[in-house]
Formats: structure tokens, C-alpha cells, sequence
């Protein structure tokens, strides 16, 4: 949390969220940035399904080098991550999510992403 709180809501905030420990509520953590979306505590377990639910359905591969790419984005220099970038890419466009998503896109339909 010390190397990446600084990093998400800067300095300052970060200083005071971790010297003060006072609780940040829903409302402030989203102004900061931490969150990106606020729901309300009855339709947090529906949401979280929803959410997990569309991830699953997506080009899972993919979504993991997105993932490693935004973490290694915030740890690396501008020519590392775009070097990052450029291996993600390479490796993802021969998979066969990558046809099938070019394919779905043309065909005007949804794409059908198998993991692979």
C-alpha cells in the first residue's frame, strides 16, 4: 500500500490516509480515484456477479496482459512499458480470441471468447 497509495492518489492524500488512519468512505475514495464506481450495499453481491460475470466472457487472455501491462505501466519508464505493450500485442494477436473478436466485429454480432 506505501509504494502504490502515493501513486493512485498522490503524496499528500496518501500521507494523510496513512499517518491519520481515518476511515475513507465510499463517496471520498471515488473523488480520489481508488474507486471508479460506487453501489449501494444492497446491490453489491448482484454488481460484483455482474461484473465477474462479464470478465469471464471476455477474452480472458487478454485481459490478463492488460492487466500485467497496467501494473507494469506504473512501475517502468515510458520506453519499457511500451516495449511491454508491444510484446502484449504480438502475443495476443494470434490467439484465437483475437480471430474470433475480428470475425464478431465484422459479422456485426457478439463475440463468442473461449479463453484460448
Amino acid at each position: 500500500a506505501s509504494w502504490m497509495l502515493p501513486r493512485l492518489i498522490g503524496r499528500a492524500r496518501a500521507a494523510e490516509m496513512m499517518m491519520l488512519g481515518e476511515r475513507v468512505l465510499a463517496a471520498k475514495a471515488f473523488e480520489w480515484g481508488m474507486i471508479h464506481k460506487i453501489v449501494a450495499d444492497a446491490s453489491l453481491e448482484h454488481e460484483a456477479f455482474a461484473l465477474a460475470e462479464r470478465l469471464a466472457a471476455g477474452p480472458t487472455r487478454t485481459l490478463g496482459a492488460i492487466r500485467r501491462q497496467l501494473h507494469a505501466a506504473l512501475e517502468g519508464d515510458y520506453s519499457t512499458a511500451m516495449a511491454a505493450e508491444a510484446d502484449n500485442q504480438r502475443d495476443m494477436r494470434g490467439t484465437a480470441d483475437a480471430t474470433e473478436g475480428g470475425r464478431a466485429f465484422l459479422e456485426k454480432r457478439k463475440p463468442e471468447f473461449k479463453g484460448v
